[in-house]
C-alpha cells in the first residue's frame, strides 16, 4: 500500500498537456503483485486490460475474455489498495447489445474495485457511454487500433492511415466525448492524426503507438518488463529484461537442488536438543 493521495476520475479528466499539465502514465495490471508494484512505481493509472487473455492466459486474443474473468482480475488488483486509479476493460460483447446490459456489466467491475470502466468504439457505442456513465460509472474510451475488433480489421493494424480515416477517428472521438468519456485511449494511429484529436478534445488523451503528442501514455506491464512470449510491437519500449532474470533464478534453483546445495543448514529447522531425550 502506498502513501500517495488517490488519483480520482476528476484529477485524470483534468491532465490536458493544453492547459500545461505534464504526461501521465497508465500501466496494465492482472493482480496484486503487478498492481502493488506499479503503484509503488507511481504509475497514474493501473488498467485491468482485456488484455490478460494474451499476456496471462495464454489465449492469442481478447475475445473470449469475460466478465467474470475480468472481475476476478480487477479484484486482484484492488487487493492492492493502490493510490493509482483502478480502470476495468469491458470485454467484447459485455456492451454491445442492450445499454442496460452494459450497465449491469460495468456494475459488476466496479463492485469488484475498478474506479471506472474502458470500452472501445466510437459513435457507435455512445448509446452504452451515455447510459453507462448516466448510471454515474466513469467510462473511458478506446479508439484507433481496437483490439475486440480484430476481425473486423484484418489483424493488427495501424488505423487512421487515410484523411477519410482520421476525419473518421476525429469525429469518433467528439461523439464519446460528448456522450460522456473522461478520457480516450489512442491506439495504432499515425502521430499527427492523435495530435488532431489531442488538440481538439477537451478530454484527456493516452497514447499506446500514437505518438509522444498525447497527454497520457500507456504501456502493457509484460512488454515494458521483458515478461511476454511475443515479439513487441513497434511501439513498445522493454525497459527491463525480468523473464530472462526469473528463467535465470529458477535455473539456480534447480540446480542447487540437484546438487544439494538447497536447502543448507541455515534454511532447515532443527529440533530442540531435547527432542531425543
Amino acid at each position: 500500500m502506498t502513501s500517495r493521495t488517490p488519483i480520482t476520475v476528476p484529477d485524470v479528466a483534468r491532465r490536458k498537456r493544453s492547459g500545461g499539465s505534464t504526461p501521465f502514465t497508465m500501466v496494465t495490471a492482472y493482480d496484486e503483485p503487478s498492481a502493488r508494484l506499479a503503484d509503488a512505481a507511481g504509475v497514474d493509472l493501473l488498467l485491468v486490460g482485456d488484455s490478460v487473455g494474451n499476456t496471462v492466459l495464454g489465449r492469442p486474443d481478447t475475445l473470449s475474455v469475460t466478465v467474470d474473468e475480468m472481475a476476478h482480475h480487477t479484484r486482484a488488483v484492488a487487493a492492492a489498495s493502490p493510490s493509482a486509479l483502478i480502470v476495468a476493460d469491458m470485454p467484447w460483447m459485455s456492451y454491445h447489445l442492450d445499454p442496460m446490459d452494459a450497465v449491469r456489466n460495468a456494475a459488476t467491475l466496479i463492485r469488484a474495485g475498478a474506479g471506472c470502466v474502458k470500452l472501445e468504439g466510437g459513435a457507435n457505442r455512445a448509446a452504452a457511454i451515455a447510459a453507462i456513465t448516466a448510471a454515474e460509472i466513469p467510462v473511458m474510451g478506446h479508439l484507433g487500433l481496437t483490439p475486440q475488433s480484430l476481425l473486423a480489421m484484418g489483424g493488427f493494424k495501424v488505423q487512421g492511415k487515410t484523411k477519410d480515416a482520421a476525419a473518421k477517428l476525429l469525429a469518433d472521438a467528439e461523439a464519446i466525448q460528448d456522450a460522456g468519456c473522461f478520457a480516450v485511449v489512442l491506439e495504432g494511429i499515425p502521430d499527427v492524426v492523435a495530435n488532431t484529436i489531442t488538440e481538439a478534445l477537451a478530454i484527456p488523451t493516452i497514447g499506446i503507438g500514437a505518438g509522444a503528442g498525447t497527454d497520457g501514455q500507456v504501456l502493457v506491464f509484460h512488454d515494458l518488463l521483458g515478461l511476454g512470449n511475443r515479439t513487441p510491437a513497434k511501439f513498445v519500449r522493454t525497459y527491463a529484461d525480468i523473464g530472462t532474470q526469473i528463467t535465470g533464478a529458477i535455473s539456480a534453483f534447480v540446480a542447487d537442488v540437484a546438487s544439494g546445495a538447497f536447502p543448507s543448514d541455515a534454511e532447515t529447522y532443527h529440533a530442540p536438543k531435547s527432542f531425543n531425550d
